[in-house]
């Protein structure tokens, strides 16, 4: 039995297939202390593609955990990223709702943690040159700041996340590659915050696309968030599929693997 053990082990050694499993990660923003999560591609390949996750405004959770797990199955280097930082995870919705809304005010200090966490993907394989950001909700704002910080992405990805930007921020020519996934009936994303980011996105000459997706309301990615749509926020089972296979394509088309 052992030598049967060993015998396997061998094979998947040469197979260059690994079992993906989370690991924390602490790291730093001058003092404040920082708890990410990382994971190995379960299949190596020599051009490291990799995948920064951000998590949704009540910070890292189950969802965004699987998506990395999820990620790494497909054979992508994949890191969760803590923003808020320890000490400062809310509690509640009112909470959240605080300190996602400093960070959307306080751009740069979200463009600093978003950077700080494609680090440690770096440092965890990731090749620099080769990597998607991708966020839900607060995290899918996030992702789209990473394009408009000029991060070192080749795509940015937004499931159900806030578009807009404040008025006084000019539009500047953005190279990173855009994917909006949108629940149509979303009621936290205005007509006018819609309108404003096309032109936005038109304005900055960026190659983006935004695929809506019927009956489907804020956090329709999410299993968690109920199946209410009165409520604004409820899981949507065939959105969340089809924005799923989106996420892949583009996968496929930004990245080298």
């Amino acid at each position: 039995m052992k030598n049967i053990r060993n015998l396997f082990l061998i094979l998947l050694s040469c197979s260059g297939i690994t079992f993906a499993q989370l690991k924390p990660v602490k790291y730093m923003d001058k003092t404040q202390v920082l708890n990410g999560f990382s994971v190995q591609p379960s299949k190596k390949s020599p051009q490291k593609p990799g995948i920064l996750i951000l998590p949704a405004w009540m910070g890292i959770d189950q969802h965004s955990k699987d998506t990395a797990e999820n990620l790494s199955k497909l054979g992508y280097h994949a890191f969760v990223a803590d923003i808020y930082g320890e000490g400062n995870y809310p509690k509640d919705f009112k909470e959240a709702g605080k300190s996602a809304g400093f960070y959307k005010t306080n751009f740069k200090d979200y463009h600093r943690r978003i950077a700080l966490a494609l680090e440690q993907l770096i440092r965890s394989g990731a090749n620099p040159d080769n990597i998607v950001v991708i966020g839900y909700c607060f995290g899918g704002t996030g992702a789209l700041e990473a394009a408009r910080a000029h991060l070192n992405l080749k795509g940015a990805v937004s499931f159900h996340g806030g578009l807009g930007k404040d008025a006084s921020r000019t539009a500047e020519p953005i190279t990173t590659k855009i994917l909006v996934c949108h629940g149509a009936d979303d009621p936290y994303v205005s007509k006018e915050e819609v309108t404003g980011f096309q032109q936005e996105m038109r304005d900055s000459k960026t190659d983006w696309q935004m695929i809506y997706y019927a009956n489907a309301v804020h956090s329709f990615t999410n299993p968690e968030a109920g199946n209410d749509n009165s409520k604004g926020a409820a899981y949507n089972e065939k959105a969340d599929k089809r924005s799923w296979e989106h996420l892949t394509v583009f996968l496929d088309e930004v990245l080298k693997k």
